[in-house]
């Protein structure tokens, strides 16, 4: 018999975009989230979790939040990822009425992600 892994990864794909959906919806759900999101540097949606017309427009505006080019919202988070050669925004956006628990919880599944995010991309 073939040793048990302690693998927290429930679902995996060989494919870097799928694998990356997958991650980011097991945070989203972790850390209580309504849309997660990754962008390039152009604000162009790479893999995001939540309706899609909110991965969009999350992620159209992150450079410019970003950047400090317009003000953030309270709500939402944004993370710059080192992938190899370039860099991609790892974004996220709360639910209304955040605790001090619930934002605990974000900040432990968007350090999650992060390393999730790095893992994928420098993998692919």
């Amino acid at each position: 018999m073939a040793p048990e892994h302690n693998d927290r990864r429930r679902r995996r794909s060989p494919d870097p975009l799928v694998a990356l959906h997958y991650q980011l919806s097991s945070v989203r759900k972790d850390g209580a989230l309504d849309t997660v999101v990754v962008a390039d540097g152009s604000g162009v949606v790479v893999a995001g979790a939540g309706s899609w017309a909110s991965c969009e427009e999350l992620a159209a505006f992150a450079p410019l939040m970003f950047e400090g080019a317009m003000p953030s919202e309270s709500r939402v988070t944004i993370r710059s990822v080192n992938v190899g050669i370039g860099r991609v925004l790892l974004c996220a956006r709360s639910l209304d009425n955040e605790s001090d628990e619930a934002r605990s919880a974000r900040e432990l599944a968007m350090k999650r992600a992060e390393q999730g995010i790095s893992r994928i991309l420098q993998a692919a």
